[in-house]
């Protein structure tokens, strides 16, 4: 009798959700959803790897090929790796409460974690330089100290972030310097390198893969994660959010809050639509200058379109996970996306 009630009050102590599978079914078919999406624009993109010139054919059904590079740049791209962020926040979250009730401090064990995610992360580089994973165990290794925060101060962080701060800062360091460089900055040869097949082409090995990628495409990866375009610090503010959304136990009465889940979805595709015709009203700009903005002076309208693009990114990725949850509630289309789980789960 005594043993029964030691293991009745293990139980309760050990219960982090208050239906767990439940939660955790959804998560998981969600977080597969979202590794679908991201796997499908990494093949639009080639995985990374650009074709020469001479190499590339044109597409035998044009018309089926363009609404696909419609679909990825406009549905796809951007979205589907923001809810995957989201969600990784959110799992921080669950493993760190869900051990904290059982009176384990996980901060270790997760530290551990993040350091093999950063060095499995620096290996796949060597052949795949668009990989995130050590990125991603870089911030992880952020979020331990930003787990003490409350809840409005990570959302204050996000929303500094989300608005581009780190790009303002940047920016402004950028064009004071403007007038101390010289004209004579871009010096690109006689164009004779750009028709130079690579060593890394011309004799294919994994060594010379792995050198190009780490001393041609190390720098671009980091300047796209940290530079001006600053989608790292998307990532963070959506890592925050994540944590945020698992202090407010959203998911656990996800399952009951049928009506709360459409306006949400409502809300996020109001905001999104809301974000677009805001920057339509904005003149064209070249976004592709803050890829290399060194001498190049970055208004405050370049910046404003980015904020706004980085903004509407986040709001579409919301509506997408919002309008998941609810087709995934639905008896007719839910069995279909459960299959996801598995997938999720592994991932």
């Amino acid at each position: 009798m005594k043993n029964s009630i030691v293991l009745n009050q293990e139980m309760k102590q050990t219960r982090s959700l208050s239906s767990p599978l439940k939660r955790i079914t959804v998560l998981d078919a969600l977080r597969g959803f979202a590794l679908l999406g991201v796997i499908l624009i990494h093949m639009l993109q080639r995985f990374g790897i650009y074709a020469i010139p001479s190499e590339q054919m044109d597409p035998r059904f044009p018309a089926l090929d363009e609404a696909i590079q419609w679909i990825g740049q406009n549905i796809i791209m951007g979205r589907f790796i923001n809810i995957f962020a989201f969600l990784f926040g959110l799992s921080f979250f669950i493993q760190m409460d869900s051990a904290a009730r059982k009176g384990v401090d996980f901060r270790k064990r997760f530290v551990w974690r993040m350091l093999l995610l950063f060095m499995l992360g620096l290996l796949a580089h060597s052949f795949y330089s668009l990989e995130i994973i050590s990125v991603y165990a870089v911030f992880g290794l952020l979020m331990i100290p930003l787990y003490r925060f409350k809840n409005w101060t990570l959302v204050a962080l996000a929303c500094l972030l989300l608005v581009g701060t780190p790009r303002i800062i940047q920016a402004t360091i950028n064009n004071n310097a403007i007038s101390e460089q010289t004209s004579d900055r871009r010096t690109s040869g006689n164009g004779q390198a750009s028709a130079e097949v690579p060593e890394y082409i011309a004799k294919p090995s994994f060594l010379n893969s792995a050198k190009h990628n780490y001393e041609e495409r190390l720098e671009g990866k980091l300047n796209y994660q940290f530079g001006m375009v600053g989608r790292g610090y998307v990532t963070l503010a959506l890592f925050m959010l994540g944590l945020v959304v698992g202090r407010l136990r959203f998911f656990e009465e996800v399952g009951t809050k049928r009506k709360r889940n459409v306006l949400l979805f409502a809300g996020f595709v109001s905001a999104a639509l809301l974000i677009g015709w805001i920057k339509s009203m904005i003149p064209p700009v070249e976004l592709r200058t803050l890829f290399n903005p060194a001498g190049t002076y970055i208004s405050p309208t370049l910046l404003t379109v980015q904020a706004l693009n980085d903004i509407n990114l986040v709001l579409f990725s919301g509506a997408m996970t919002m309008g998941f949850i609810l087709l995934y509630q639905t008896k007719s289309t839910g069995s279909y996306l459960d299959v996801l789980s598995p997938y999720g789960r592994w991932g």
